[in-house]
Parts: C-alpha cells; sequence; structure tokens
C-alpha cells in the first residue's frame, strides 16, 4: 500500500485551511484504516473468524476511499488537465499511476476476500471459485508491491537530509508490507492447491500471521506519514523544491498569462504582501526655549 501524503509542492486543490484540513484527515483516515485491517487479521485467530473477514473488507475499503482521494487531489493539483502528465512523467508515473494501480490492487484484494466471505456465509452458488479468490488476492497484493516500488520513484530537485529521512521511514514500511502481503499470497496458494477446502479453510496461519506482520508495518508506516505530513505542511516548501519543468509549472505560467492566480501562489503571495510592523518610534521632545 502506498501513501503519497504531499505531492513535489503543497497539493493546489483548496485555501490553505482547507488544504491543511484534507491532508490531516486523510493521513488519519490511512492510520485508521492499517489498524482496522490490523484487528482484520487478529479476529482471524479466534473463534468468530468470519467477522475477521468482515473487519478486512471495511479495512480495504478505506484504504480504496483514501488512495482515490490521492488521486483526485493529484489531479486537482493541475485542475484536471490531463494534457499536461504528457509534460510531467513524474506526475504520470507516480503521482497518478501509483494512486490508480494501489486503489485497484485493494479492489481485487477486497473482491478476493469478499467471495471468501459469501462462500462461509452462504455456500450454495458460490461453489468452485476457491481459485479465482486465491488468484484475486495474489493480484491484488502484486499490484500493491508494483505501487509500492513506483511510489519510491519520487524524485524532487532538492531535499534535506531530515526530509529524506522520512520519505525513507514511509517507503520502505510500505515496500516491505507488500512484498510479505505478496509472499503470503502466494504461499497460502501453494498450500492449498490440490486441497479440497472452502471458505475460511483456505486461508492458512501462515496467511494470517504473515498478515499481521505486513499490516503492523502498516500501522508503522501510517504513523510515520503522518509526521511526515506534518512536517511538510509546517515547512512551506523552504527545504524542498520541485522539479522544475512539470505540470505546475506550466499550469501557473498558463494561468498567470490569463491573469489567475492558483490557490498556493496566491497564499504565497499574501504571505509576501502583508504588511509588517513598524517598530514603534522613538520621539524626542527638544526644548527650544
Amino acid at each position: 500500500m502506498v501513501k503519497l501524503a504531499t505531492a513535489r509542492e503543497i497539493r493546489m486543490y483548496g485555501p490553505r485551511r482547507i488544504r491543511e484540513r484534507s491532508e490531516y484527515t486523510n493521513a488519519g483516515l490511512y492510520v485508521f484504516s492499517t489498524i482496522v485491517l490490523l484487528c482484520g487479521f487478529i479476529a482471524l485467530l479466534s473463534k468468530e473468524a468470519k467477522s475477521g473477514l468482515v473487519v478486512l473488507l471495511v479495512g480495504l475499503g478505506l484504504i480504496i476511499v483514501v488512495n482515490l482521494h490521492d488521486l483526485l487531489a493529484h489531479l486537482a493539483g493541475i485542475r484536471y488537465q490531463m494534457r499536461l502528465m504528457e509534460l510531467d512523467t513524474q506526475l504520470m508515473l507516480v503521482e497518478v499511476a501509483v494512486p490508480v494501480v494501489q486503489a485497484v490492487g485493494g479492489f481485487l484484494f477486497f473482491v478476493g476476500i469478499l467471495l471468501l466471505v459469501l462462500q462461509a456465509d452462504r455456500g450454495c452458488g458460490y461453489d468452485r471459485i476457491e481459485v479465482h479468490a486465491l488468484n484475486l488476492l495474489i493480484a491484488g497484493n502484486s499490484l500493491w508491491l508494483l505501487g509500492s516500488i513506483h511510489n519510491s520513484c519520487q524524485i524532487y530537485e532538492h531535499t534535506d537530509a531530515h526530509i529524506q529521512i522520512l520519505q525513507q521511514s514511509v517507503h520502505l514500511p510500505f515496500l516491505v508490507a507488500s512484498l510479505l502481503f505478496l509472499a503470503g499470497a502466494i504461499l497460502n496458494f501453494r498450500q492449498e492447491n490440490g486441497q479440497h477446502h472452502h471458505g475460511l479453510h483456505l486461508l492458512t496461519h501462515s496467511w494470517v500471521w504473515i498478515g499481521i506482520v505486513a499490516s503492523s508495518l502498516l500501522v508503522i508506516g501510517g504513523f510515520t506519514n503522518v509526521i511526515k505530513v506534518i512536517k511538510m505542511l509546517q515547512m512551506d516548501g523552504t527545504r524542498l523544491e520541485k522539479l522544475r519543468g512539470g505540470a505546475q509549472e506550466w499550469l501557473i505560467e498558463d494561468l498567470e498569462r490569463k491573469g489567475e492566480t492558483p490557490f498556493l501562489i496566491e497564499g504565497q503571495r499574501r504571505k509576501r504582501t502583508r504588511p509588517t510592523e513598524s517598530p514603534p518610534l522613538n520621539v524626542i521632545l527638544v526644548d527650544r526655549t
């Protein structure tokens, strides 16, 4: 699972207060979704294992929503002008493609778990879907791993060491977690190959324990991502330089030619033009007598 908390520049989809509120809500919702996912895997070890699958569906649904928000926010940064993606390879391959890949991967993971829930609950009408359900788990986790690798390709013109550490502390847990999810799905498929299990019995204890470890890494990456969002919003771009010649730069130049101003640039200009308080003048009284 990837989480692009901020693009190369603070995302320009609203005034500053709305933007910050959206970023904090998005980061907090992702942490909550990873905790729900972890609780779902833990619940699979209990006697009510079916409830664990339902909790997994809730966590996966929230993760899909977060990635769709990332996609819309990145597109809003260029005012949904798709033609600008031809001028910005990183925007197309990372900031747009990664949330799409992650959302599709989460959806396939969701459908695979849903098939198992339906088979465990109703059984009749859902036989012979075991292979399809296990294949969907592998396909969804493969897309998660692909998105995590792509997310590591995000490049800036210049960042200081503190920001680079924050970025890697978010990317690495997600990358390792995605790899573990995929390894667990493949191992589960190999162990169930040739077996005649149905529903919950298709999920081995190895898959559950690997899922617990991977979900724990997602929780760690989610909390680190919250710190990253706070730091990047507070620093106001002073230690983060975007790539030159990107889609946002083309958009800003085009809007300025038309006499319009994006939200981010407008906020920066307000700060620059804000009058500074002049120090009190010392009044010297001169006695002319």
